[in-house]
Parts: structure tokens; C-alpha cells; sequence
């Protein structure tokens, strides 16, 4: 019990050390009241944390969170799948794939294509 609460106060002073010092660090007062009000949420979260485990609401937290995550990845997914519908890179790359197959088939008959330009044999020197 006393190993837990000794480990908090640890977490919570060391938490506080590392955003005076990144306070200090920040180059004017512009970004200050931005990184004091996210630091004051994150402090927030580590003061209340003992409690959540206290009373088993941690984990419904974790689990929300996590649920929520996992329905923004899967939007994001969905977007860029859209995207990439719409876009036409499909019957781009079906496209070069036949003119991949139809460069096999020229290659067997001797003539080598490269673009939409065939090149039949070509002989150097005289014989």
C-alpha cells in the first residue's frame, strides 16, 4: 500500500519537475499558457488515477478510450480506401499491368517495347 502511494507521489514529482523545466525552456510567454493548460489536464489525469483504481473505473476509462481510437483508425481507413477509389490509381495499375503482360509477350517474339515505342532487331556492323 505504502510502495503504491510512495510510487505516485514519485510519478507526480517527477511529472512536475519535467514541465517546469520544459516551461522554462519554451522561448516566450506565447506557448506558455497552452503547455500550462495540457499540463494541468495530464496533472489532472495522475491526481485521480489512484481513485479510478480505487474504484475500478480505470479500466471502463481505458476500455472508452480505447474504443474510441480503435473508430477513429477504422475512419481513417475508410477515408483513405474512398480516396483511393476515387482517384483512379486502380485502373492506373491494372493499366500497367497489362502493358507489363503485353511487354512479355513482345519480348518473346524478339521485339523489345519500351513506352509505346517498339524496337524491332537491330544489327551493328556488317555481316
Amino acid at each position: 500500500m505504502f510502495q503504491q502511494i510512495y510510487g505516485w507521489i514519485q510519478n507526480i514529482t517527477v511529472y512536475l519537475i519535467v514541465t517546469a523545466a520544459v516551461l522554462y525552456a519554451v522561448p516566450g510567454k506565447d506557448y506558455g499558457k497552452y503547455i500550462k493548460f495540457f499540463s494541468g489536464l495530464i496533472l489532472i489525469l495522475l491526481l485521480a488515477s489512484p481513485v479510478l483504481s480505487l474504484t475500478g473505473m480505470k479500466g471502463t476509462f481505458e476500455d472508452i478510450y480505447r474504443s474510441s481510437e480503435y473508430e477513429l483508425q477504422k475512419q481513417e481507413i475508410e477515408n483513405a480506401e474512398e480516396i483511393y477509389r476515387n482517384s483512379g490509381l486502380e485502373d492506373y495499375i491494372s493499366g500497367m499491368e497489362n502493358e507489363k503482360a503485353s511487354d512479355s509477350q513482345d519480348e518473346t517474339d524478339g521485339n523489345y517495347r519500351t513506352g509505346q515505342i517498339n524496337v524491332g532487331e537491330i544489327e551493328i556492323g556488317d555481316e
